[in-house]
Order: C-alpha cells, then structure tokens, then sequence
C-alpha cells in the first residue's frame, strides 16, 4: 500500500508493538512522539520500533509540529495514542492531562483545518476509564442502575461493592459513559472532539476503548504503567504483592499483540462512527488472582489484602467485546496465564 499512516504517540508501549503491522500494510509511517521521561528514561529512539517508521520528535500539542509535519506528508489514516494516562496522577495532574490528550487533539485537527487536508481515517485509542464504575444492577438480575464514583468517605469505611449490586461488562453499545477519573473525562472529550471534527468534514473515526493493556515493551520505570509488570518486578524481589481493598477487583486483562491487532484492522475497517467499540478479553480477573498467578511463578509469598485504596479507582471493569469481535472481524488469542508467562519472560531477561 502506498498510502501514508501518521501515528501520534507512537514510540510508546502500544505503538512500539503495532509499528511493525503499520510498516508492513502502509507505504509510509510517520510516528509523532514528545519521548516523554516519565515513558522513556533515555530520550532516544527505541529498539522496539521498526526501522522502517520515521520518527518525529515533537509535542503534539504545538501547532508549530503540526504546521512542520503537514508540510512534507498528506496522511490517509492517523492513529491517535498521544496521550497522558494514569488514573490517580490525573486527580493531581489533571492541567497535564488536559493539555495532552485535549489540546493535542485539538492542535492536531486545527493544523488539517488549516492545510486543507482531510485523512480518509482516524483511529482512536481510547480508554474503559470513560465508563468510570459502568452500569450495575440487581443482584439475581434486575433493574439497571449507575451507581456513580465511590466516594472518599464509602471508601474510607471499607465499602467496596453498591449494597445488593451486582457489575455489569461494559459495552459501548448499552453503557453511558461517566468517568471518575480526569484522565477519563479526557479520553471521553477526545472522543467527542474527533466525532465533531470527522462528522462535519466528511471523514471517518473509530474509535476503540481499550481494557488493561499488559505485556512485553512496558515501561519498567514508569509506575502508572499497570499493576502486571509491578507485580511482577516485586514478586522477583521475593515480596509478598500488597493487594488494595478486599482484592476483588475486578479487572480485564487484554495482551498487547491482541490489542496491536485490534488497531492495525481499526485502520482498514469502517466500523459505526456513532459507536466505540470495547478491546478486551471479556474475561474477569481478580486483582489478588493475578497476584496469586505471578507469586506462584516466582516462588514469592503469598499476596497480602491491605484495605488500602486509590481514589478514582473503579470497583470492576470488563469488556463485552461481542460486537467488537463481530464487526472488526477480530478476538482476543492470548489468555491471563500465557501472557503473564510472555511478560515474565521478558521482565526477566531485562532485569536477570
């Protein structure tokens, strides 16, 4: 293919993984990447990205990157990673947030604006976080309800669950978004402001909100990079993994190869521009089960529950990805225990 893919954000964990696919199906790949330390310890250009993709260095929210990029590329498809994550910096960061994942959004539509240019596509990498706690009902099944963001003082009391509620998977299609975190709250405005922009110039968005992301190429220095490779690291130290709340948690763990499949077919496929669709295992899995699966690898003591807890953090969040599956002709392959089993590995050999 002769066309040109321009990826924002893409030197980080996600577009690492998928810029081998993008080189292989485009005939040019432009990734846009600020190098950020908090992901990158040394600012310079990683291993794990093809050599094929040309590599920018620039901060996607400045319209002097985007005036310089469009200057010497006409990208069919953009793919949107740029972005700030982490749920509880972003309840103290939340400027940061802003700017990053709204104003370089925004930046970046304005410069098309303005070059009178119009991609074919953007995807979008966008989060569960949108949904915050999703929609309950009653337990044995019932009537539906939002019971919102669990507050300081529910959590302070060591209330965890609704009373006589039970979570349901959340699925683009039947939940109402409502984020209980910034970072949320900026994914869901991403959302909106890419369906404005591609509505009334006559392009298409698809939009993908993606579960807990794990596996090879993670950071291991950046603490809001998720709780697998965290785990991990401490179990290898023969720590016993501190498990917050009750440990019930529920999480959907969802393997970076499979989430780099779902977004290279997102960049082909016309999918419903009114509609995100959810990236995951569909699976749950239990904060304390995953601790209790990577001790058990390394010989490490048992986890220990310590009723601690994180504002902003969603009691369970779990995909239904059958419309997902159905529409982008795409599944999940890697189960919790193999892909643990593949990070480990790689853990181990960066870190002996």
């Amino acid at each position: 293919m002769s066309k040109t893919c321009v990826v924002t954000g893409g030197a980080g964990f996600i577009g690492c993984a998928l810029s081998t696919k993008l080189a292989n199906r485009f005939g040019r790949v432009i990734v846009v990447d600020i190098l950020h330390p908090q992901i990158h310890a040394e600012r310079k250009r990683p291993a794990e990205l093809d050599p094929r993709v040309e590599l920018v260095i620039a901060d996607v929210t400045e319209a002097s990157t985007w005036t310089q990029a469009l200057e010497t590329a006409r990208p069919e498809v953009v793919v949107h990673l740029a972005a700030e994550t982490g749920t509880g910096q972003s309840l103290t960061e939340g400027s940061r947030h802003a700017i990053a994942n709204v104003l370089g959004t925004t930046r970046m539509l304005d410069a098309f604006a303005t070059a009178s240019h119009v991609p074919e596509r953007f995807v979008l990498a966008s989060s569960r976080a949108v949904y915050g706690e999703g929609a309950w009902r009653s337990r044995g099944g019932g009537q539906v309800t939002y019971p919102g963001q669990r507050s300081k003082q529910q959590l302070e009391r060591a209330e965890w669950d609704f009373p006589g509620l039970e979570p349901l998977p959340m699925d683009a299609e039947k939940t109402i978004p409502n984020p209980t975190s910034i970072y949320g709250a900026t994914k869901l405005t991403q959302e909106q402001i890419l369906r404005a922009w591609a509505l009334s110039f006559g392009t298409a968005v698809n939009v993908l909100r993606l579960q807990n992301v794990y596996g090879p190429g993670q950071s291991l220095t950046n603490s809001y990079t998720g709780i697998v490779s965290l785990f991990i690291r401490m179990a290898k130290e023969g720590k016993s993994i501190p498990i917050y709340e009750d440990g019930d948690i529920g999480r959907d763990f969802v393997f970076i190869d499979d989430v780099a499949s779902a977004i290279d077919k997102a960049t082909t496929t016309d999918l419903s521009q009114s509609l995100a669709y959810d990236v995951g295992t569909g699976s749950k899995t239990t904060v304390l089960d995953l601790a209790k699966i990577v001790a058990k690898r390394y010989g490490a003591p048992e986890p220990h529950v310590n009723g601690m807890f994180r504002n902003g953090d969603v009691r369970c969040a779990v995909a239904d990805i059958d419309r997902t599956v159905r529409e982008l002709e795409w599944r999940p392959l890697k189960s919790v225990d193999e892909g643990i089993g593949q990070l480990s590995e790689w853990i181990d050999s960066r870190l002996g």
